[in-house]
């Protein structure tokens, strides 16, 4: 009989133990303010189309001579990763040149990329000042087109967002990207639903 009723206070006490490990360790939890642009379609998409979703972004431009075309190789190979564990997570790629980037160019280099659209957003349809601003104030990363160069000045960043807009998390998203641990956090973030 007295094991009975130690019964209850062991279950609770698993319970209690188990949940202490939930969650993402040491979230950055930055804000993301929000923004309403033009994807590779020409639609809008914003924030609000994101709420309640767990999503990855990055800063890219079409006409990047460096780090670009690895960073987006590197989220193809992510968006895989993702998809083959089932998981229901969203890309967003921010264009850092949005004055040279139409939508229809991007569209052209995720295609080139062999990247699923249907959960990738290539965001333009915003001003110079405003993505540097943007960037700075929402993922704590900077953003600069120099005057005298048409290459842009950005970080390589991946961040993983939960379903609240909150960035919980950042990652090297040009050499040596941790799929496993970006993976594993989204599966930890999806969870929490």
């Amino acid at each position: 009989m007295k094991n009975i009723l130690w019964l209850p206070s062991i279950l609770i006490l698993s319970l209690l133990l188990v949940g202490c490990g939930k969650g993402i360790k040491n979230p950055l939890n930055w804000e993301i303010t929000d923004f309403n642009y033009i994807n590779q379609e020409n639609e809008e998409f914003g924030l609000k189309d994101l709420k309640g979703k767990v999503w990855v972004a990055d800063f890219i431009f079409t006409n990047c001579e460096t780090v670009c075309s690895p960073m987006t190789a590197n989220m193809v190979d992510l968006q895989e990763k993702l998809k083959e564990e089932g998981l229901d997570v969203e890309i967003i790629s921010f264009s850092v040149d949005p004055e040279m980037d139409t939508p229809e160019m991007l569209k052209e280099y995720a295609i080139k990329f062999d990247a699923d659209l249907s959960s990738w957003n290539l965001l333009t349809g915003y001003s110079q000042k405003s993505i540097e601003e943007f960037a700075t104030k929402s993922f704590k990363t900077l953003v600069k087109k120099p005057n005298s160069n048409n290459q842009v000045i950005h970080g390589t960043s991946f961040y993983l967002v939960n379903q609240e807009g909150k960035v919980v998390k950042d990652y090297n998203g040009l050499s040596d990207v941790p799929y496993d641990l970006i993976v594993n956090d989204a599966k930890i973030l999806l969870s929490m639903n």
